[in-house]
């Protein structure tokens, strides 16, 4: 776990990757604020050895999946970002990546605010209101996402990530539950991940060949009629030679099922499925969700399942637990995977553990 680990050209000082987490700390035009760049200054001090930021929106508005998300749309948000990425520099060696994002279908803020959302094809069965992408829509969301590349290139991070998981506008365009279209982004496995490919060469050409790519795929859907685990590694293996360099597994569409529950411990639930893709490519592959000790975050390593191990809610609570692995203390993540942090955000306040919250208003309440 504490191995350094080289993607492309870019030295990570260890294995250990923070997920892209949505805190809720943007103004609501999507700037960074002072409180982000705290949460960032606080990460930075935890060893970690690569940070990806909370998803950042490449399109105002219909790209916005919730409130006070970061927007990475127009060329005003560089210098918000850049203090992200000075918060992670001044703390310690850890890198730090920017992870860019579509909603698609999947957002109810968006309806909240009178909009209609973009989807990858008209859903029949979907109630909610939605909006099938025309060929210019296509067009542009291409575009969007190749212009927030650059953006973070430019404001000074290490690389940039493409969500391309849960259920968002890349994994709706991937999966046949969302996407039924019949022309040429649609129809069979290789028009419906067409739009994946296009961004990537696109942004390839745009920001260069040594500045590094990642991705987070949702490999496989997990309801039935999904991506196949078969389809998702084909899928990343054209992601590979279009020009993705890192990939980090999670879920697709549906993976609300596999998600770990209070009292579950270590339960790495997709790491089958990195496993699967890491046999399949030559490139570092990241597994996320579900780990919380350092001796399965060690295992998952040493047996070539992943080269890198990703967390995201034991950072919420306890942002340097990295550094107290490092330093000799082994106990395990005191995140207990109680959800509690979800509602908070879902509010629009800023990102914290749910269980801490309970405990300090149970001591001001005894105080009382």
């Amino acid at each position: 776990m504490f191995n350094p680990i080289k993607i492309k050209n870019l030295e990570i000082p260890n294995r250990v990757m923070r997920s892209a987490t949505w805190d809720a700390t943007s103004d609501e035009y999507g700037a960074v604020t002072e409180t982000s760049v705290k949460i960032y200054r606080d990460l930075g001090k935890g060893n970690i050895g690569l940070i990806v930021t909370g998803h950042a929106y490449v399109s105002h508005p219909l790209g916005q999946a919730t409130p006070r998300q970061y927007g990475i749309y127009a060329d005003e948000s560089i210098p918000g970002l850049k203090k992200l990425v000075k918060a992670v520099r001044n703390g310690g060696d850890s890198k730090i990546a920017v992870q860019i994002a579509h909603a698609g279908i999947n957002s109810g803020y968006l309806m909240e605010k009178g909009f209609r959302p973009l989807a990858a094809s008209h859903l029949p069965d979907v109630k909610r209101p939605h909006h099938e992408m025309t060929e210019q829509d296509i067009e542009t969301t291409i575009s969007d996402f190749v212009a927030a590349a650059v953006r973070g290139r430019e404001a000074g991070f290490d690389a940039v990530q493409l969500h391309g998981a849960h259920g968002y506008l890349l994994s709706q365009f991937i999966s046949p539950l969302f996407n039924n279209r019949v022309d040429d982004w649609g129809g069979d496995p290789e028009k419906r991940r067409r739009i994946h490919l296009e961004i990537i060469r696109r942004i390839r050409k745009a920001i260069g060949s040594d500045y590094p790519l990642f991705i987070k795929f949702g490999v496989m859907d997990d309801r039935p009629g999904g991506l196949s685990l078969a389809q998702g590694i084909e899928a990343a293996q054209e992601f590979i030679a279009a020009g993705v360099d890192f990939i980090e597994v999670s879920g697709g569409v549906g993976a609300a099922a596999t998600y770990i529950k209070p009292g579950d411990g270590d339960r790495p639930v997709f790491r089958e499925r990195a496993a699967a893709l890491k046999k399949a490519v030559k490139i570092p592959v990241a597994v996320v969700n579900g780990v919380r000790s350092p001796q399965v975050a060690n295992e998952i390593i040493a047996s070539g399942d992943a080269d890198m191990v990703s967390f995201s809610r034991p950072f919420i609570r306890e942002p340097q637990f990295i550094s107290r692995w490092a330093g000799g203390d082994l106990s395990p993540a005191t995140c207990i995977s109680c959800n509690k942090c979800f509602p908070i955000v879902q509010r629009g306040e800023p990102m914290e553990c749910g269980e801490d919250r309970r405990l300090r208003e149970e001591k001001r309440a005894a105080r009382k």
